[in-house]
């Protein structure tokens, strides 16, 4: 086991180094850069513009270098906890993020929850009672899950929230709590704001992992085990919960290397349409404007995550399912 952690790690550090390549190339590959930008911009509304100091600006933070050179500054910035300047919002790139980050973590982390609680005993059901009216009907409910667009369902609820509950969603808060410290009058408000984007977010993945779920379990109910199990007398709930549930949550496990980038990368969408003040609508609007330290950073952050959770998850898979061999070698 240690083994096979020390190679992954190994393995990790050049991936990540090709993913911050990858980053930074195509963060700069579309003409220009913020400041070109920023000038249009200004140009446009009929402002002035100096570019003495923007020119300034950009000898101030290595944007007048070769690109290879700018990516090493980079590089080594992050490697030493300095991920640069956001000059979009005029501050330092981890005060940006760290405002957004821990609202990103409770919309996401509530929304798993919730994914995870509604979806896992409804797809048990469903797969026990096959073809029953319970299973029709939760069935049908689960493909309008997944035919509803999160955009439009966040307008009817958030329509909904004001109508029947006197609720304005038009972010995570009311607005005197904006740019406030924390209290139990904002944590309130946070959570009479949050029903609304974890029912809109949660809508299709509660939808699909019943789908998943239903679909896994009835592959692992009609093999011979279960059939074996039922034979010599095991109760029902045992026999279910022991083998065939266990081995149908491999996909779920699976998906640990997906789940901890979304914990903090927010729904983009849906954010934008709730303006929910999350991560998602920040990454859009740094790539929009080339905001090369905010953009790449926060990329980076997200990688780092991902190869972090799969890690994670091929050693669950490991702990949770016997046949699995972290070796990839069979068993003798």
């Amino acid at each position: 086991m240690l083994g096979y952690v020390t190679r992954r790690i190994l393995v990790m550090i050049p991936t990540l180094i090709v993913i911050s390549a990858l980053v930074f190339i195509i963060i700069q590959l579309p003409p220009g850069d913020y400041f070109t930008t920023y000038m249009n911009e200004l140009q446009s509304q009929g402002e002035a513009v100096d570019p003495a100091k923007l020119e300034f600006i950009k000898q101030q933070y290595g944007f007048d270098k070769p690109m290879i050179e700018q990516y090493f500054l980079w590089l080594t910035g992050m490697l030493q906890g300095d991920f640069g300047y956001s000059f979009e919002f005029s501050r330092p790139v981890s005060e940006v993020v760290g405002d957004r980050l821990w609202l990103s973590f409770v919309v996401s982390f509530t929304t798993i929850l919730f994914t995870w609680i509604v979806a896992f005993p409804i797809g048990v059901y469903s797969a026990v009672r096959q073809y029953s009216v319970g299973d029709y009907t939760l069935t049908f409910f689960g493909f309008l899950g997944l035919a509803t667009p999160n955009f439009l369902l966040a307008l009817v609820l958030q329509y909904a929230a004001y109508i029947w509950f006197d609720t304005s969603i038009g972010g995570l808060m009311d607005p005197k709590f904006i740019d406030q410290g924390w209290s139990v009058d904002k944590a309130l408000s946070i959570l009479e704001h949050l029903w609304v984007p974890v029912l809109v977010i949660g809508t299709s993945g509660t939808a699909g992992m019943i789908r998943r779920l239903r679909a896994n379990l009835l592959d692992e109910l009609h093999k011979q085990y279960v059939v074996t199990a039922r034979a010599k007398g095991l109760p029902p709930g045992k026999a279910l919960v022991k083998y065939p549930l266990r081995m149908a949550l491999n996909p779920f496990i699976a998906d640990i290397g997906n789940l901890l980038p979304e914990v903090i990368s927010g729904a983009a969408i849906v954010s934008i349409v709730l303006s929910l003040p999350t991560t998602g609508p920040m990454l859009l609007n740094a790539l929009q404007s080339q905001d090369m330290y905010l953009a790449g950073s926060f990329l980076m952050f997200l990688a780092t995550l991902t190869v972090i959770g799969t890690l994670l998850s091929d050693l669950a898979l490991g702990m949770l399912d016997p046949r699995i061999r972290l070796g990839g070698g069979a068993a003798k």
